[in-house]
């Protein structure tokens, strides 16, 4: 999926959409993205140094998630909401000049509640691993309790 393709399942839009391209392999979600610089999460992250924030690295592993969550979203008017991240360890920093190789996968489902693992890395080298909850609410639900 490119990101034209992102946009039709998923709720976030520039400068919050932050997978270039992801696709599902065997049940798990390969996404992509190449940090420019240009980024506004690294723009004083920090000056002369920049570097990813790891709750943006944390970010681009839920929407990476919600990739294999597609069916539950594509015209079914929910939104994924973040309800927990667990055993988050940032091993590695991400900086511009950098892609990041998304690998995520459904653990377990319960109701609206959707379970997962992810790890970011670059170049092959682990940067970012979580496990992390969402669940599927309908749309209007999240701005009443936003």
């Amino acid at each position: 999926m490119n990101r034209t393709e992102l946009e039709a399942i998923l709720p976030h839009r520039a400068p919050m959409l932050l997978l270039d391209e992801a696709e599902v392999v065997d049940e798990e979600a390969h996404g992509r993205i190449t940090i420019t610089g240009d980024e506004f999460f690294v723009q004083g992250h920090f000056p002369g140094n920049p570097v990813v924030p790891g709750v943006i690295l944390c970010e681009m592993l839920a929407q990476n998630c919600c990739v294999l969550m597609e069916s539950g979203l594509s015209g079914a008017g929910v939104t994924p909401f973040y309800t927990s991240l667990d055993k988050v360890r940032f091993k590695h920093p991400v900086r511009p000049g950098d892609t990041v190789e998304l690998t995520c996968r459904i653990t377990r489902s319960r109701g609206p509640f959707h379970f997962a693992h992810g790890e970011a890395r670059v170049a092959g080298e682990l940067c970012c691993v979580a496990d992390m909850s969402f669940a599927l609410m309908p749309a209007d639900t999240g701005a009443q309790n936003a």
